[in-house]
């Protein structure tokens, strides 16, 4: 099956968890920027975690399927259509040969996902991803966005369990804090500089990419010493010579020489890439316990999501395989007498 892109959207790219252990070659890792989105999209569609989908920033793509399969679209709201007709977000959707999937501008965020059942887009990896670094030219399609025209190979799908109970309540309320650990130079920057870091409010920007976002308020930078290039982590911040901030995100170079005042904790970090421009937040210092803790959370709430799919498949309405089982829907149906 081909996916044919029709209208290519903005900065429409394919994207898995990123290409890890090749930093050290001077690849940068990419791969999502929202990893809680896209992993979710994954697990609505019954997909390993990892299979390769469709990011896009603000305005999606346009595309017609050639076969039948299942589709999950997260992030934040992209107002989707299906053949014209509106269809829900966080929600697994049922796709037929000749559909046609387009999308509104998204109003109050920044990236969306789509995610395709059958193990996701099957293009070849290039060197261990299939995620899409546009300023190396590699993985993806030929190592750049989509364009109109393109046919993006995916398998048919034609079963998925618990179908009607596959979405998820996803509140898309952004925090005012962003919380954050102490970067390696935290201690060469200046006292007045450290409290105009955790003290004044910041501006979500209006531009960014999937390198990093530039913050338009100013930090006092640290003093003029030798820094030794070091590499870079996913929500480093960077303070540059003349106290601009940059936060660091997938395409970011590799390794770096500008002063970091501090990491983004991983938790946070769809919070902060979602946001929309001119939000107003502040950074918060925590520790690497409560870090931990907060993705442990995250992954358990997925987690939780998932096994209330499978708890709800014994509840009407039941699929075509449960209904083919006349033995699990007598038990069904005298349990939902009894609950009456």
């Amino acid at each position: 099956m081909n996916i044919e892109v029709i209208e290519k959207g903005l900065s429409s790219t394919i994207q898995d968890l990123g290409r890890y252990h090749h930093q050290i070659e001077g690849f940068p890792v990419s791969g999502a920027i929202d990893q809680y989105s896209f992993r979710l999209a994954n697990l609505l569609v019954d997909n390993p975690i990892t299979a390769a989908q469709i990011e896009f920033l603000i305005l999606g793509p346009s595309l017609r399927f050639s076969g039948h399969t299942f589709i999950a679209i997260t992030g934040s709201n992209s107002h989707p259509q299906l053949n014209g007709q509106p269809i829900s977000i966080n929600q697994t959707i049922e796709v037929n040969e000749g559909d046609c999937l387009s999308f509104s501008t998204i109003d109050n965020g920044r990236f969306g996902y789509i995610s395709f059942a059958g193990g996701g887009i099957k293009i070849n990896e290039v060197m261990d991803s299939r995620s899409t670094t546009i300023k190396a030219q590699i993985g993806g399609m030929y190592g750049r966005a989509l364009e109109i025209g393109d046919k993006i190979p995916a398998d048919e799908s034609f079963f998925m369990p618990s179908l009607n109970w596959r979405k998820a309540e996803i509140t898309k309320d952004f925090p005012e804090t962003i919380h954050f650990l102490t970067g390696p130079q935290w201690d060469i920057f200046d006292p007045k500089a450290i409290r105009s870091f955790v003290e004044q409010t910041f501006t979500s920007p209006l531009q960014g990419d999937r390198m990093g976002y530039r913050l338009q308020e100013q930090i006092e930078p640290a003093p003029k010493i030798s820094i030794l290039s070091q590499g870079t982590v996913f929500g480093n911040v960077q303070v540059t010579s003349n106290g601009q901030a940059i936060v660091l995100l997938a395409d970011r170079q590799t390794t770096g020489g500008y002063p970091v005042i501090a990491t983004i904790i991983a938790a946070d970090i769809p919070y902060f890439v979602q946001m929309p421009a001119g939000r107003k937040f502040h950074f918060e210092k925590t520790n690497y316990h409560d870090a931990v803790l907060r993705i442990a959370d995250t992954r358990q709430n997925l987690k939780k999501i998932v096994d209330q799919w499978r708890f709800k498949k014994y509840h009407f309405p039941i699929g075509p395989s449960r209904k083919s089982s006349p033995a699990i829907q007598k038990l069904i149906e005298i349990s939902s007498r009894r609950k009456e």
